[in-house]
């Protein structure tokens, strides 16, 4: 049997259990820390600053975004956010594996990104193993504030997430969601233009 070679990095991003206490993972969230704190510590008129900041921390920061301080994240390169996309404050992301944001995206206060996760079995958690899966929200998207989106979880397109809810599952497109779990409760007309 071949010995595994990847890097636990490379494992994380495959999705697999891997360990986040080795020199590279360790470093990658002490970047990820620098940058937030001085996100987090810059003033009200440095816009730009905080846009540069963004653009170094995440794969992609759109144009015409932003997310308002304070917010934490943990590696911030596994983050593709897109164009025209805000988010409100206390914006948390656990970025393990990756995040994607659409377009048209506006996130609400207090709302928790998490793709990571950990496994149920006792002795796998002991042994220092973790693991990840990836969170996709689609365009046009409205998450209330509060909401907390779990791992593996799918947004689709136009979809609203009503506030404190708690995303377990994929949402389809052009509904509204809400609760815990969170469940569709109505259908949307699609937009009649993009």
């Amino acid at each position: 049997m071949a010995s595994d070679t990847r890097t636990e990095k490379e494992k994380m991003l495959a999705c697999e259990l891997y360990n986040a206490f080795t020199p590279e993972l360790m470093a990658g969230r002490a970047r990820c820390r620098e940058l937030v704190y001085d996100y987090n510590a810059s003033r009200p008129d440095e816009e730009p600053q905080r846009q540069e900041i963004l653009q170094q921390l995440f794969s992609k920061f759109g144009t015409n975004s932003a997310i308002e301080k304070p917010f934490q994240c943990d590696y911030g390169s596994n983050v593709y956010w897109g164009n025209n996309s805000l988010a409100n404050y206390n914006l948390v992301i656990l970025d393990t594996c990756q995040i994607y944001i659409g377009d048209n995206v506006f996130i609400g206060p207090d709302v928790k990104l998490f793709s990571a996760t950990h496994p149920t079995d006792p002795q796998t958690r002991l042994d220092g193993l973790e693991y990840g899966k990836p969170i996709r929200i689609g365009n046009n998207v409205w998450i209330g504030g509060g909401s907390i989106i779990v791992a593996g979880a799918t947004i689709g397109d136009n979809s609203v997430i009503g506030a404190g809810s708690v995303v377990v599952k994929d949402i389809p497109a052009n509904v509204v969601a809400v609760g815990n779990p969170c469940k569709v409760i109505k259908q949307l007309p699609p937009p009649t233009k993009q």
